[in-house]
């Protein structure tokens, strides 16, 4: 479990404009690290009335030596710590790419080496579990 809200920078342009800031978005997110960025499905960024702040280019072994040219967005990433007494990871201006073939597989964004890079993951696989501590 994770949250997407809108960038700190966003947010701060909505006060300034007196407009309402949405609500973070409460998501599932799968950890890969094979993913150099972090992904969001569009219905999160649609939810959260975000508009892209560019273009990027993404490698995918579907898409060969070819890459495809996705959107990208600025957020808030949110992790929860463990327990109410852990700090949570927080990424207050993140950039992310637009991944729409997330939400059909049950997860509504992918976390990729950009936001592992602040962490330690270690995955146990005789047990299935993973511990992640930032």
């Amino acid at each position: 479990m994770a949250f997407v809200g809108v960038s700190e920078a966003r947010r701060a342009a909505l006060i300034a404009a007196g407009q309402p800031v949405p609500n973070p978005e409460r998501i599932t997110a799968l950890i890969d690290t094979g993913a150099s960025g972090t992904c969001v499905d569009p219905s999160v960024l649609q939810a959260l009335a975000l508009t892209p702040t560019g273009m990027a280019t993404v490698n995918t072994p579907s898409t060969g030596s070819q890459p495809h040219i996705t959107e990208q967005y600025d957020v808030l990433l949110v992790v929860p710590g463990a327990t109410a007494t852990h700090q949570p990871l927080v990424r207050p201006n993140l950039a992310v790419i637009s991944a729409k073939l997330l939400a059909p597989q049950g997860f509504h964004a992918l976390i990729g080496r950009d936001v592992l890079s602040m962490c330690l993951l270690e995955y146990n696989g005789a047990t299935n579990m993973f511990s992640l501590a930032y």
